[in-house]
Protein backbone atom coordinates (compact mmCIF):
# COMPACT_ATOMS: atom_id res chain seq x y z
CA UNK A 1 0.00 0.00 0.00
CA UNK A 2 1.27 3.37 -0.97
CA UNK A 3 1.13 6.11 1.67
CA UNK A 4 0.07 9.48 0.26
CA UNK A 5 -1.50 12.63 1.66
CA UNK A 6 -5.08 11.30 1.19
CA UNK A 7 -4.32 8.26 3.32
CA UNK A 8 -2.71 10.50 5.96
CA UNK A 9 -5.84 12.68 6.18
CA UNK A 10 -8.07 9.62 6.61
CA UNK A 11 -5.79 8.24 9.35
CA UNK A 12 -5.71 11.65 11.09
CA UNK A 13 -9.53 11.86 11.03
CA UNK A 14 -9.83 8.30 12.36
CA UNK A 15 -7.40 9.04 15.21
CA UNK A 16 -9.21 12.30 16.04
CA UNK A 17 -12.60 10.53 16.14
CA UNK A 18 -11.13 7.77 18.33
CA UNK A 19 -9.71 10.38 20.73
CA UNK A 20 -13.04 12.25 20.96
CA UNK A 21 -14.94 9.00 21.58
CA UNK A 22 -12.46 8.04 24.31
CA UNK A 23 -12.91 11.43 26.03
CA UNK A 24 -16.73 11.30 25.82
CA UNK A 25 -16.88 7.80 27.27
CA UNK A 26 -14.36 8.64 30.02
CA UNK A 27 -16.14 11.84 31.08
CA UNK A 28 -19.58 10.27 31.13
CA UNK A 29 -18.68 7.10 33.08
CA UNK A 30 -15.98 8.19 35.54
CA UNK A 31 -17.40 9.42 38.88
CA UNK A 32 -14.38 11.68 39.36
CA UNK A 33 -15.76 13.99 36.67
CA UNK A 34 -19.33 13.96 38.01
CA UNK A 35 -20.46 17.49 38.98
CA UNK A 36 -23.78 18.48 40.46
CA UNK A 37 -26.04 21.28 39.39
CA UNK A 38 -26.53 24.11 41.85
CA UNK A 39 -29.97 22.73 42.65
CA UNK A 40 -32.23 20.01 41.29
CA UNK A 41 -35.25 22.34 41.24
CA UNK A 42 -33.57 25.18 39.37
CA UNK A 43 -36.66 26.53 37.59
CA UNK A 44 -38.82 26.35 40.71
CA UNK A 45 -36.25 28.37 42.66
CA UNK A 46 -35.94 30.87 39.80
CA UNK A 47 -39.60 31.85 40.29
CA UNK A 48 -38.90 32.93 43.87
CA UNK A 49 -35.77 34.90 42.96
CA UNK A 50 -37.51 38.31 42.94
CA UNK A 51 -38.85 37.62 46.43
CA UNK A 52 -35.26 37.07 47.62
CA UNK A 53 -34.13 40.30 46.00
CA UNK A 54 -36.94 42.19 47.74
CA UNK A 55 -35.98 40.70 51.12
CA UNK A 56 -32.33 41.64 50.60
CA UNK A 57 -33.29 45.21 49.68
CA UNK A 58 -35.53 45.46 52.75
CA UNK A 59 -32.60 44.25 54.89
CA UNK A 60 -30.34 46.94 53.42
CA UNK A 61 -32.96 49.65 53.89
CA UNK A 62 -33.50 48.69 57.54
CA UNK A 63 -29.75 48.42 58.23
CA UNK A 64 -30.07 44.93 59.70
CA UNK A 65 -26.71 43.40 58.90
CA UNK A 66 -25.72 40.18 60.62
CA UNK A 67 -22.20 39.08 61.44
CA UNK A 68 -20.84 35.56 61.08
CA UNK A 69 -17.76 34.50 63.02
CA UNK A 70 -15.95 31.21 63.58
CA UNK A 71 -15.21 30.16 67.13
CA UNK A 72 -14.13 26.94 68.86
CA UNK A 73 -17.72 25.63 69.10
CA UNK A 74 -18.77 26.36 65.54
CA UNK A 75 -20.20 29.21 63.51
CA UNK A 76 -21.69 32.08 65.49
CA UNK A 77 -24.32 34.25 63.78
CA UNK A 78 -25.03 37.57 65.52
CA UNK A 79 -28.19 39.55 64.82
CA UNK A 80 -28.48 43.34 65.22
CA UNK A 81 -28.60 44.44 68.86
CA UNK A 82 -31.29 47.11 68.39
CA UNK A 83 -34.06 44.56 67.80
CA UNK A 84 -35.95 42.34 70.25
CA UNK A 85 -34.36 38.90 69.95
CA UNK A 86 -37.42 36.98 71.19
CA UNK A 87 -39.31 37.98 68.03
CA UNK A 88 -36.68 36.72 65.54
CA UNK A 89 -37.52 33.47 63.75
CA UNK A 90 -36.36 31.97 60.50
CA UNK A 91 -34.04 29.47 58.90
CA UNK A 92 -30.39 29.24 57.95
CA UNK A 93 -29.46 27.46 54.71
CA UNK A 94 -25.84 26.38 54.33
CA UNK A 95 -24.89 25.55 50.76
CA UNK A 96 -21.66 23.77 49.86
CA UNK A 97 -20.84 24.50 46.19
CA UNK A 98 -18.56 21.48 45.84
CA UNK A 99 -20.95 18.83 47.21
CA UNK A 100 -24.72 19.05 47.42
CA UNK A 101 -24.89 16.17 49.92
CA UNK A 102 -23.39 18.51 52.54
CA UNK A 103 -26.11 21.19 52.15
CA UNK A 104 -28.44 21.59 55.11
CA UNK A 105 -31.07 23.90 56.54
CA UNK A 106 -31.70 24.77 60.19
CA UNK A 107 -34.88 26.46 61.48
CA UNK A 108 -34.20 28.74 64.45
CA UNK A 109 -35.38 31.22 67.02
CA UNK A 110 -32.65 33.23 68.73
CA UNK A 111 -31.59 33.93 72.26
CA UNK A 112 -29.34 36.87 73.15
CA UNK A 113 -29.19 37.86 69.46
CA UNK A 114 -26.97 34.82 68.77
CA UNK A 115 -27.29 31.60 66.82
CA UNK A 116 -24.66 28.83 66.97
CA UNK A 117 -24.22 26.26 64.21
CA UNK A 118 -22.24 23.35 65.71
CA UNK A 119 -18.74 22.63 64.43
CA UNK A 120 -19.54 18.95 63.72
CA UNK A 121 -21.90 19.93 60.86
CA UNK A 122 -19.28 21.96 58.99
CA UNK A 123 -16.38 20.59 56.97
CA UNK A 124 -13.43 22.69 55.91
CA UNK A 125 -13.99 24.60 52.69
CA UNK A 126 -16.27 27.23 51.19
CA UNK A 127 -19.85 27.68 52.39
CA UNK A 128 -22.56 30.01 51.13
CA UNK A 129 -24.89 30.99 53.95
CA UNK A 130 -28.41 32.37 53.57
CA UNK A 131 -30.16 33.59 56.71
CA UNK A 132 -33.86 34.06 55.94
CA UNK A 133 -35.50 35.60 59.00
CA UNK A 134 -38.60 37.44 60.17
CA UNK A 135 -38.95 40.26 62.67
CA UNK A 136 -42.21 42.16 63.35
CA UNK A 137 -43.96 40.47 60.41
CA UNK A 138 -41.27 41.70 57.99
CA UNK A 139 -38.99 39.31 56.12
CA UNK A 140 -35.25 39.81 55.78
CA UNK A 141 -32.49 37.93 53.98
CA UNK A 142 -28.74 38.05 54.55
CA UNK A 143 -26.24 36.23 52.35
CA UNK A 144 -22.61 35.60 53.22
CA UNK A 145 -19.78 33.47 51.89
CA UNK A 146 -17.21 32.02 54.25
CA UNK A 147 -14.29 29.65 54.06
CA UNK A 148 -14.35 27.39 57.07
Amino acid sequence: MKFNWGTGIVIAFALFIAFIMYMVITMSTDKKYDHDLVTDEYYKKELSFQDKLDKEQQTLNAGYDISIKKNEKGLLISFPGQINDSEITGKVFLYRPSNKQLDFEIPFSTSNHLLLIPDNRLLDGRWNIEVDWKYNDSSYLNKKEITY
